[in-house]
């Protein structure tokens, strides 16, 4: 099944002359089908580069204007899959937008590589950023009924959205590759990161991980638990946030001295990754874990649904020191909304402190009957 990607007409209005678009996301979540589909599908010529090619990399090497003029002659847009493995692809690509008339770049990153840092001068004005995460539910309204949607509803909760699951058949399958996927792939990225190399250290750090979500996580606890320091814990943390494994969310206040603000919460962005990681996919029934796979899967998915559509709201998450809590707090234009996320309870009331410190906010139940809309379904 083909599924058309939300960001793809996007994606490319953006191949603009004289600018680069970077597309990031984790590996095999279809950067490079994506890719080469829009080369197929836009009027222009193109060169196709793999960043990982040692040739590649020694082709573009020589950063000259006639270099890269000799390369790109005829050529109307560049893609380079895997940019982020080329040495100072920063400097060769502004030099590239700066000095070949016409040009339009495409690359795509396997994390959030920073070209302002790698290259140590700014693309400012000249790049468009676009993230790719794994399948989204609005990308499958196209190509299934309600009832499937409801049907499918506790296989998104054990398996995610990576792509290539929708071409296995087997829960077995699905396992065996979400395991293979953490093993290779997702840890390779973060390893690759400033010589890290415990890996096991990191594989414990996502399991803690993994059994927190909706609540806070102690940095000194974890760095206890795992043997590691505080400012260990929080590199590995800021790593696998930028490679797209996890979701860091802090707390909201405005009015309280009691509110809780100093910690944050991390929430995995796929939950067939997380469930991988904790090496459990069995069915919901024989689970104790379903709230936090369920709060999970509808942050990730109310992320998708949002950077899709554009929208850019901060969230948070609320609670006092007296343990009155809202799962999830979005403010956007002057407005604030919150959302309790239950399973299967259909009743849940506002906190007291909450709706007297802000009784603007509007205030929602998610449950498991009508979290469509909310996820953009």
């Amino acid at each position: 099944m083909e599924i058309r990607r939300s960001v793809e007409t996007l994606l490319k209005q953006s191949l603009k002359p004289g600018k680069v678009n970077v597309l990031v996301g984790t590996r095999r979540v279809g950067k490079t089908h994506l890719i080469q589909k829009i080369g197929r599908e836009v009027p222009y010529s193109l060169l196709v580069l793999e960043g990982e090619d040692v040739q590649v990399q020694l082709l573009l090497a020589e950063r000259s204007i006639a270099n890269y003029q000799r390369i790109l002659a005829g050529i109307e847009l560049l893609v380079i899959d895997e940019a982020q493995a080329i040495p100072e692809i920063g400097k060769i690509l502004k030099l590239i937008v700066d000095h070949i008339p016409g040009i339009r770049v495409l690359v795509t990153g396997s994390s959030a590589f920073d070209l302002t840092q790698r290259s140590g001068e700014p693309l400012t004005g000249r790049s468009f950023y676009h993230y790719l995460y794994p399948i989204a539910q609005q990308e499958l309204n196209a190509y299934e009924t309600p009832l499937q949607v409801l049907q499918y509803q506790e296989e998104r909760l054990l398996f995610g959205g990576y792509p290539e699951l929708f071409q296995l058949e087997t829960p077995r399958e699905k396992e065996r590759y979400l395991r293979e996927l953490v093993q290779a792939y997702l840890l390779k990225d973060i390893l690759a990161y400033e010589g890290i190399r415990n890996t096991d250290k990191v594989k414990d750090l996502l399991r803690l991980i993994a059994f927190q979500a909706g609540k806070e996580v102690s940095m000194d606890e974890l760095g206890k638990q795992l043997q590691l320091s505080k400012n260990t814990v929080e590199k590995y943390l800021d790593l696998l946030t930028k490679v797209f494994v996890l979701r860091k969310v802090g707390g909201f206040s405005r009015n309280l001295r009691k509110e809780v603000t100093k910690t944050s919460r991390w929430y995995f962005q796929d939950t067939g990754v997380r469930n991988a990681v904790v090496n459990d996919f069995r069915p919901l029934a024989l689970r104790t874990d379903v709230g936090e796979l369920w709060e999970t899967y509808l942050i990730s998915e109310r992320i998708k649904y949002l950077h899709y559509a554009q929208r850019q709201p901060e969230y948070f998450f609320w609670r006092t020191y007296d343990q009155q809590e809202i799962d999830w707090l979005e403010y956007e234009n002057g407005r604030l909304s919150a959302f309790e996320f239950k399973w299967k309870t259909q009743r849940a009331r506002v906190p007291k402190a909450f709706a007297n410190a802000y009784p603007e906010a509007t205030f929602e139940l998610i449950t498991s009957a009508n979290y469509l809309s909310f996820i953009g379904g």
